[in-house]
């Protein structure tokens, strides 16, 4: 279910919702990586994520503004993807996280290897 955008308790709770979820940062990423892709381009270089789940993702980055959605009357019709301006500013805000993360990768998985369950 999605959340009520009305009842955000700070700015990092939005940017979760907006950001949540496994594939997200990916997608964005790759179209910031790549520019405009079409879905099918999208899903070879986002392995492991579904086609249901790439849908879902898409829908609700361009929900939230942060992907254009542009559709090509043609046949076959043509979609193709892109960050908007708001989707790019989230990408930079994002590249510190990715850094983070490599600095302290081996860290975080030797600790969920020596954890017990």
């Amino acid at each position: 279910m999605a959340k009520d955008k009305t009842s955000y308790t700070c700015g990092l709770d939005a940017a979760v919702d907006v950001v949540g979820g496994k594939w997200k940062p990916f997608i964005i990423w790759e179209l910031h990586v790549h520019g405009t892709l079409r879905f099918g381009e999208l899903r070879r270089r986002v392995p492991g994520v579904s086609e249901k789940m790439l849908v879902q993702q898409l829908r609700e980055l361009a929900t939230d503004g942060v992907v254009h959605r542009e559709v090509y009357r043609e046949v076959p019709p043509r979609v193709e993807y892109s960050l908007t301006g708001l989707g790019r500013a989230l990408n930079a805000a994002l590249l510190p996280l990715g850094e983070w993360g490599d600095s302290y990768m081996e860290q975080i998985v030797s600790r969920e290897r020596t954890t017990p369950v």
